[in-house]
């Protein structure tokens, strides 16, 4: 080998060592600024250090009065013992949960549809007109007592017992042909009648069976007369 092909060889290896070198030099400048960060943090956290632990000592020191290990201790047992309610509450929890998945859609149907009576009877003036029965049961109770209302209470009582009445057909027969008497009576026709004229009178048929209806009537005021001591021992 000649002497120049030596001499690059080894100008060759100085170059890779002085690369080696500066890698390290690299390396080691790294090192430095990431200790140069530590020591300023260090620095930092000392500065900090002083007024955090003075801070955490005085309210270490209010708390002081109203905790202790103790209690920390049974608040811990009682978590322990505990679980079994936790886990039945979350159990009833996620039941929850399903039960609102399943009820969210008809929810979202039914409610537009209840707000949509709501509004069609607010139009209808259904709740002005309670609000007006409400009203008018407060003017009401401001000139009543409340024993007057309960003698109000069972007049409305026996009231529902006569219109009770009403769904007897003899006594809608009776009323329907009661309204039809005005209709038939002939004020024109009617002439003064003396004892000796009654008996020519009731030779009429008409007057017959209007003596007999009187008759009938008579007989039921008689049994409604007679019944009303027994309903009232």
């Amino acid at each position: 080998m000649s002497n120049d092909a030596q001499i690059l060889e080894r100008l060759t290896r100085i170059e890779e060592k002085l690369e080696r070198v500066s890698g390290i030099e690299k390396q080691l400048e790294t090192f430095a600024n990431s200790w140069d960060s530590l020591r300023d943090l260090g620095r930092d956290l000392s500065l900090l250090m002083d007024p955090s632990v003075k801070l955490l000592t005085e309210e270490l020191a209010e708390v002081e009065t109203g905790f202790q290990l103790e209690d920390a201790l049974f608040l811990f047992k009682r978590l322990l013992l505990s679980f079994r309610y936790l886990a039945w509450s979350l159990e009833q929890l996620e039941n929850l949960v399903d039960w609102w998945q399943d009820m969210e859609p008809i929810l979202k149907v039914t409610v537009p549809h209840f707000i949509d009576k709501l509004e069609d009877m607010e139009l209808k003036g259904v709740f002005q007109g309670y609000r007006a029965m409400l009203h008018g049961y407060a003017k009401i109770s401001q000139h009543y007592s409340p024993e007057d209302f309960d003698a109000i209470a069972d007049g409305f009582v026996r009231m529902h017992g006569l219109v009770m009445k009403f769904s007897d057909p003899k006594f809608t027969d009776f009323l329907a042909r009661l309204a039809e008497v005005p209709g038939r009576v002939d004020f024109a026709a009617a002439k003064p009648v003396g004892p000796l004229g009654l008996p020519f009178r009731l030779m009429s048929k008409a007057y017959k069976q209007g003596l007999g209806v009187f008759m009938e009537l008579t007989r039921a005021l008689g049994q409604i007369s007679a019944e009303a001591p027994a309903k009232a021992g």
